[in-house]
């Protein structure tokens, strides 16, 4: 598969993200994980590709799976989008769909794809000759929503001729509420009716993530690490920093010494908790980077090592403790 090259002769290996949010008929969840495998599968033998990350639903503020495949060209992912190997595989899974997938792809990957505490993803289908109008509009609700609390960033996409008909925005927020807050909002509300008159369809998409600000990407890869990981490593430093904590700190010092009521003396430990976490998460995500989100990060091999390895630190944990 060739590479994109510029007018100036230059190969361009811009990163690019295919993003597609889709929903299996209740029951069929097993069905629809086995299918991931084979597409994991083939799409890992396709040049250009990077990286694939797959984001379950998180009701009640997602009920999609969202799929993330990153390739290192526009090249490399429109040509696995038009491949038989994924048409095949596409074909096979329509049985087991409630609706039709959202397919989108969005250029250099690095930024604006991967979602922040709260991501919304937007798309857009104009009627015929509405561009200039759109973009006009565009620009205003991209300057309200600027100014909305908890904004984290933005990030809007043209059509890709032949591969995408719908313009696709990507709008990031730093919780939940606050991502709630703007897409409920008078503001946004009134924008969105203006847009009527020039607009085919638009469809709105929540994706929501987990611990992932503790977890930032390495600078040499573009993965992020899976959700369920992030919750390991989390409860792997949690448990021995609230014993240890309560141990020495809270019950002999704040509670017995200072007489501290209980619901005081426990703020103070999640507030002591919350700073250290900032701390020594990040560390300790850098120091399993080779489970958490490098190129192997994904192999089943490295999985079930790092696995291992967490569940025996668990049962060191536990053993140590039960002796005090």
């Amino acid at each position: 598969m060739p590479n994109v090259v510029s007018k100036a002769g230059e190969v361009d290996q811009d990163l690019v993200t295919i993003v597609t949010q889709t929903r299996p008929i209740a029951g069929q969840e097993d069905a629809f994980r086995s299918w991931q495998d084979e597409i994991r599968t083939e799409v890992s033998k396709w040049p250009g590709f990077v990286e694939q990350k797959v984001i379950p639903p998180h009701p009640p503020l997602q009920f999609d799976w969202v799929i993330l495949l990153r390739f290192s060209s526009l090249d490399a992912g429109t040509g696995w989008l038009r491949s038989p190997e994924r048409l095949r595989l596409i074909e096979k899974l329509q049985p087991i769909l409630a609706g039709i997938d959202d397919v989108h792809i969005v250029k250099d990957g690095a930024s604006g794809v991967l979602p922040a505490a709260a991501s919304v993803v937007i798309s857009t289908r104009l009627l015929p000759g509405q561009e200039s109008q759109y973009r006009s509009w565009e620009q205003r609700i991209a300057a309200a929503q600027s100014r909305a609390a908890g904004f984290q960033g933005y990030r809007l996409e043209p059509p890709i001729e032949g591969v995408q008909d719908d313009w696709l925005s990507i709008i990031r927020f730093d919780s939940q509420q606050n991502l709630d807050k703007w897409l409920n909002s008078p503001e946004r509300l009134n924008l969105i009716k203006e847009s009527e008159s020039f607009t085919e369809r638009f469809d709105t998409r929540v994706v929501h993530s987990g611990f992932d600000q503790w977890f930032p990407r390495s600078t040499t890869s573009a993965l992020s690490a899976p959700v369920w990981k992030q919750n390991m490593i989390v409860l792997l430093l949690l448990y021995p920093e609230v014993f240890l904590f309560g141990a020495f700190v809270q019950q002999p010092l704040l509670v017995r010494r200072l007489h501290w009521p209980f619901w005081l003396a426990l703020f103070a430990g999640n507030l002591v908790g919350v700073l250290l976490m900032n701390q020594i998460v990040p560390w300790t995500s850098d120091r399993f980077a080779w489970w958490l989100t490098s190129a192997k990060s994904t192999e089943r091999k490295t999985t079930l090592v790092g696995l291992g390895l967490v569940i025996a630190l668990y049962a060191l944990l536990l053993i140590a403790f039960s002796r005090f």
